[in-house]
């Protein structure tokens, strides 16, 4: 199922896209996306709730939103989750590869709203020095309160899964020596263009990933290539902390940022970049 969030007539509302993705059914009783999932309904229960209204409206007449434009908290994100993407940062910096990396490296992002699909990504250029870089990743949304899940359980506590962009700043990141005031900038947080539920694919899922700018690939990759699954990440951090439902964890990108060229290819305004990832969709950002 195919769920977004979207605004007609100023305010925001919830739906399903039908089958070939040009009309909405809208899902009532139910005031945002966060609500839907934190309420714990079922797949087969959203959709008899879908099938009992005969509304439709067409796509073309809404206005698109991010499928979760306020989360209640952070996003929790990995940092150097794909092998080949450890490499690039370190070749940046002029360094070899240390050892192996036995643990997985948690941050957090700042977000007060995420972006939209469609919608301007700021470039902050007084402050960037035009460091701004792109990172697409795979979104995991929470569906349930998880605490201390069991790696084989992990997949009953995922709602489903999001496009999601790790705008990121690097001169910010070098400067401050850690990730979060550089990746954490108004307007860095773009999600969607939809949420898909986790009954649509495999477990886990492996899906193609890339990132075009301006119509070049930069980033070609799949979500199999992650170092720590989602098993791994889902039952680690609910060892000691609780994930709530509606918690969105960034997975991590693969090689290919803007970072990893020679010389680098930072963003600049007016470049538009996609993010998109197999069997979600593209997520569409300019640079402004």
């Amino acid at each position: 199922m195919k769920l977004i969030t979207y605004k007609l007539k100023e305010h925001d509302y919830i739906g399903a896209l039908d089958d070939d993705g040009k009309n909405i059914l809208p899902i009532e009783n139910y005031s945002s996306m966060t609500e839907l999932i934190e309420s714990g309904i079922s797949v087969d229960e959203l959709t008899a709730l879908i099938n009992r209204s005969a509304k439709k409206i067409p796509f073309s007449d809404v206005v698109k939103r991010p499928p979760i434009p306020r989360p209640k908290q952070d996003i929790i994100c990995l940092g150097w989750n794909y092998a080949d993407h450890v490499a690039e940062v370190y070749k940046a910096r002029g360094k070899s590869p240390g050892e192996e990396h036995k643990y997985a490296v948690y941050f957090s992002k700042r977000v007060s709203e995420t972006t939209a699909d469609g919608d301007f990504i700021p470039g902050h250029w007084d402050i960037l020095e035009d460091t701004l870089d792109y990172e697409t990743e795979l979104a995991v949304i929470i569906g349930k309160d998880a605490h201390r899940v069991a790696k084989e359980n992990a997949f009953d506590y995922v709602f489903g899964y999001s496009v999601f962009n790790d705008v990121s700043a690097r001169n910010l990141q070098t400067r401050h020596r850690q990730f979060y005031f550089g990746k954490s900038l108004d307007g860095f947080c773009p999600l969607g263009p939809r949420i898909v539920t986790e009954n649509e694919f495999k477990r886990p899922p492996a899906l193609k990933l890339c990132t075009r700018v301006n119509g070049e690939v930069r980033q070609d990759s799949n979500t199999d290539m992650m170092i720590f699954d989602i098993p791994h990440i889902i039952s680690e951090l609910s060892m000691g902390m609780l994930l709530k439902a509606g918690t969105i964890i960034a997975t991590g990108t693969p090689s290919g940022v803007g970072l990893g060229f020679t010389p680098p290819k930072y963003l600049k305004t007016g470049d538009i970049v996609e993010c998109e990832i197999e069997g979600i969709g593209i997520l569409r950002n300019e640079v402004k």
